[in-house]
C-alpha cells in the first residue's frame, strides 16, 4: 500500500510574518501540523508535556523558525505563558492549532470511570475553549486571526468503545460553531475531523489489522498525519478566507461506507 505525498517542492509562503500556536506538536498530526505551516512561512510555538520530545520536535522544524514550551495543555498559567512568549519571541500570534486531545479510557460508556471522563472533558473541550480565550486576549482580539480545532470522526457518529472520547469531540465541534458566530468577521474559527490517522495515539484502532482497516476506506488507505496538516493549513489561510464554523471530515471516504 502507497502512502501518496502531500508535500510539494515548492510551497506558497501563505504565512510569512504570521505566528502559530500548535498545541500537542511533539509529534503525529499536531507535529505535521507545524512542519506544514513552516514550510508556508510561518513562525511557530509548540506545546507539549514531555520536553525532551518537544527539543527533539524543535530541532526537526528549525530553532530559528520554532519554539517549544513544555506543559500541560489544561493548564491555564501555561497557556497564558505560551501565548506571551509566541509574541514576545515572533511579535504576534495570529494562529491557533488545538490539536491536544486524550482518551485514557476504553469500554461502553455505562462502565465509564467519571474521573477519566471528567478530564477527557476537560482536556478536550474546556482547554481548548481556555486555549482561544488566552490568545483572544493577548492579540486576536485587536488583530484579528484563525483558529482550528482538532475533532474527530468520533465525534460524528456513534464510537463503540470510545464513546465519551466521542461525546467530546461533537462538543468541541459545537464550541468551535459557536466561536464562529461569536468572533466574526476579525477571528475565522473551523475544525477537522480525521479518522484513523497513523500515529501513536491511534495505534490500538489499526495495529496488527491495518489492511483489514483500511478496506473499508473508499481510498484503501488510513491516513498519515500529512493529510491532517494539509487541510488545517488551508482553513488556517487567506485561501479560506470564506469559510467559519464548519466541520471538515478528512477520512478517507469511511463515513460513507459505515466503516470503522
Amino acid at each position: 500500500m502507497t502512502t501518496p505525498s502531500n508535500a510539494p517542492d515548492s510551497m506558497p509562503a501563505r504565512f510569512r510574518g504570521r505566528t502559530a500556536v500548535v498545541t500537542g506538536a511533539s509529534r503525529g498530526i499536531g507535529l505535521a501540523i507545524a512542519e506544514r505551516l513552516v514550510a508556508e512561512g510561518a513562525n511557530v510555538v509548540i506545546t507539549a508535556r514531555k520536553r525532551e520530545a518537544l527539543d527533539q520536535a524543535v530541532a526537526r522544524l528549525g530553532p530559528e523558525r520554532a519554539l517549544g514550551v513544555a506543559g500541560h495543555a489544561d493548564d491555564v498559567d501555561h497557556q497564558a505563558e505560551v501565548v506571551a512568549r509566541a509574541i514576545d519571541t515572533f511579535g504576534s500570534a495570529d494562529l491557533l492549532v488545538n490539536n491536544t486531545g486524550i482518551n485514557p479510557t476504553y469500554g461502553p460508556l455505562v462502565d465509564l470511570d467519571l474521573t477519566a471522563a471528567r478530564k477527557i472533558f476537560e482536556v478536550n473541550c474546556l482547554a481548548a475553549l481556555s486555549w482561544v480565550q488566552q490568545v483572544h486576549r493577548a492579540w486576536m482580539k485587536a488583530h484579528g486571526g484563525a483558529v482550528v480545532n482538532v475533532s474527530s470522526i468520533a465525534g460524528v457518529r456513534p464510537a463503540p468503545g470510545i464513546g465519551f472520547y466521542g461525546a467530546s469531540k461533537a462538543m468541541l465541534t459545537h464550541i468551535t460553531q459557536e466561536l464562529a458566530v461569536e468572533l466574526g468577521p476579525g477571528i475565522r474559527v473551523n475544525a477537522v475531523a480525521p479518522g484513523v490517522v497513523k500515529t501513536r495515539f491511534a495505534t490500538a484502532l489499526y495495529e496488527g489489522r491495518e489492511e483489514q482497516v483500511a478496506a473499508a476506506y473508499p481510498l484503501k488507505r488510513l491516513g498519515v498525519s500529512e493529510d491532517i496538516g494539509g487541510v488545517v493549513a488551508f482553513l488556517l489561510s487567506a485561501d479560506a478566507a470564506w469559510i467559519t464554523g464548519q466541520l471538515v471530515v478528512v477520512d478517507g471516504g469511511v463515513t460513507l461506507t459505515g466503516g470503522v
